[in-house]
């Protein structure tokens, strides 16, 4: 079946989609951590950020904007959000598919986990 993510675009996944563009795609998380939980993946498979070349900072740049545009989109901007990018297993990486977590509708506290 390969990459869930890859799955999703393709959609041979379900997927409650609430943003795309030519670039990305934007997704609510089907277990939220917070009121407001979305996952931004570029259409583009790219496994992690170690895994980024040096010629992909328009593609990384572009999902920002997108996640930029989803927090705009549901209400974020006001109260502010926090954006998650995890790179491998140790770091909570579950989807070899480099994704932004979009997260706000409530206080967040630091340190995370």
């Amino acid at each position: 079946m390969g990459c869930l993510f890859c799955n999703v675009l393709e959609k041979k996944v379900p997927a409650d989609v609430i943003y795309e563009d030519e670039h990305a795609v934007a997704f609510r998380d089907i277990r939220p951590m917070a009121p407001t939980h979305a996952l931004v993946i570029p259409r583009k498979h790219i496994a992690a950020i170690r895994a980024l070349g040096d010629d992909e900072a328009a593609t990384i740049g572009h999902v920002i904007l997108a996640a930029r545009n989803v927090a705009k989109q549901e209400g974020l901007e006001a109260g502010g959000y926090r954006l998650v990018i995890n790179d491998g297993d140790a770091a909570g990486q579950t989807v070899h598919h480099i994704h932004v977590h979009l997260l706000g509708g409530r206080p967040l506290t630091w340190p995370p986990g």
